[in-house]
């Protein structure tokens, strides 16, 4: 089942975490990792070789967090996406077992089984739709202020076929409930303006996304240089001319 066709290298990283080194230059890196990528190989490493002796939940999350941010912006290959995807999916569902009232874990298992189904492909995947939703909901139930979710939540509705559940009403409204809480989540105003293209409403789709480009102070400063940049872009080319 596609997900997260635009989510999100989680900009809102728990306060509670831990002061394990990997933990700490996990939160330095998910903000950064636009000034040299190559430290997300690096700490992707070194995470999968600390879960081995250390079932610490905020390992766990952070090894979760970079392998979906390494499936995203390292990997080269679809067979190297998945597997990444795929091992952040496993953390985050150990995490989950380990903490089952913790939104990151919920959030985390969710997004990578999402990317790993859209990475797969729509028709083979649908299967794990009730897996990505029932995490998107407990997220938001357990918070209901935790924007990531409402953008998670928001990609399978916009994503899914109608026939499964997809609902494009209700893609945006999750998106707008989302920015309300996090204005400069940029991945969330890409995901909107995609809601608004897929319903045909161009003009205001032009000025989510050219909002993304105007962006002074994003959340997420290498999600938006290296991610939401570019998708804007590729976006407003590709309805050049459409009223």
């Amino acid at each position: 089942m596609p997900v997260v066709a635009a989510v999100l290298t989680l900009v809102f990283v728990s306060t509670a975490w831990g002061e394990s080194p990997l933990v700490n230059e996990l939160r330095v890196t998910a903000m950064s990792y636009h000034e040299n990528p190559s430290r997300i190989d690096t700490l992707r490493s070194n995470l999968t070789t600390a879960v081995k002796n250390d079932h610490d939940v905020d390992t766990l999350l952070a090894l979760a967090h970079i392998c979906f941010i390494w499936g995203d912006v390292r990997a080269r290959t679809p067979e190297e996406k998945l597997e990444a995807y795929e091992q952040g999916r496993q953390a985050a569902k150990r995490a989950v077992e380990l903490d089952p009232k913790n939104v990151l874990a919920h959030f985390w298992y969710g997004t990578n089984t999402g990317r790993w189904g859209q990475t797969k492909g729509v028709v083979r995947s649908l299967f794990l739709l009730p897996t990505v939703k029932q995490e998107f909901e407990t997220v938001l139930a357990i918070d209901p202020t935790f924007a990531p979710g409402y953008a998670l939540a928001g990609n399978v509705y916009i994503e899914v076929p109608p026939l499964f559940g997809g609902d494009l009403d209700r893609g945006e409204q999750m998106f707008r409930k989302g920015l309300a809480l996090a204005p400069r989540f940029t991945a969330m105003r890409l995901g909107l303006a995609r809601t608004l293209i897929k319903k045909g409403r161009f003009a205001e789709a032009r000025t989510e996304l050219q909002a993304i480009l105007d962006e002074k102070t994003p959340d997420n400063i290498a999600d938006w240089t290296v991610k939401d940049t570019r998708r804007a872009r590729e976006l407003l080319e590709s309805i050049r001319g459409k009223s």
